[in-house]
């Protein structure tokens, strides 16, 4: 009896590759490379820190990172596609299937209510059990009896659960997060910053984080830092 070789396990690719990543903008003075040949590699699952002072382009290349922005040089490849041989709507299709966004400011829609909001890129999608996910993700979040309130009548806080909400209930493959405390009392902050890092094991996800706090930084898997545009770490 012959036994046959299994074929070999092929590795998920990494979440995000950047090659010789480049940003020059011009103004009325000539111009200004904001990033300097960026390389860098994501892991799946991994927990990724991107941390500078303000103005040092990490807000830049998170945005690079997702194909909101295109560059003057070099390339991401995120999830195994290569972002900028797409066109915008190709783009925007591939960021909609992989990616989760988490702000400073929340971006809530003001007019819709808490679960309103979450059930919103689920409704996109065409998700028919919308409106069940999102009220099981608010639950989730410990906002189980706010789901009727808009924005405006949540707290700070509240309303940053609801982000999270919206952003994790799409079992993103990689979630994006710009200061997404920088709004927050140190308090609030912190018990914002648990509950991402427990949705993200929970749910697996690539988690990106941008950040001028080093104490969060640290408790990522991995951190570099951008100095005038140029990556170290």
């Amino acid at each position: 009896m012959t036994t046959s070789t299994p074929p070999p396990v092929t590795p998920p690719p990494d979440a995000i590759v950047v090659q010789g990543l480049r940003k020059t903008v011009e103004d009325s003075s000539g111009s200004l490379t904001i990033l300097h040949n960026i390389d860098l590699r994501v892991s799946r699952g991994e927990t990724l820190a991107i941390v500078g002072a303000s103005g040092s382009g990490k807000s830049t290349l998170l945005s690079l990172l997702a194909g909101l922005d295109t560059p003057s040089a070099g390339s991401v490849m995120l999830c195994g596609q290569s972002m900028f041989e797409m066109n915008e709507d190709q783009r925007a299709a591939h960021r909609a299937r992989h990616v989760g966004f988490v702000f400073q400011s929340f971006q809530l829609i003001a007019h819709l209510s808490a679960l309103e909001n979450v059930m919103l890129p689920l409704e996109l999608r065409g998700d028919r059990d919308a409106r069940a996910k999102a009220a099981a993700m608010l639950e989730r979040v410990g906002l189980g009896q706010r789901q009727q309130h808009r924005p405006a009548v949540l707290s700070g806080g509240e309303q940053q659960r609801v982000a999270l909400a919206r952003a994790f209930v799409m079992r993103p493959d990689i979630l994006m997060a710009d200061e997404p405390t920088g709004s927050l009392d140190h308090a609030t902050g912190q018990a914002i910053m648990d509950l991402m890092f427990e949705l993200n094991r929970e749910v697996g996800t690539t988690l990106i984080l941008v950040t001028h706090d080093l104490h969060m930084a640290q408790r990522c898997s991995h951190q570099v830092r951008i100095t005038a545009g140029q990556l170290s770490g």
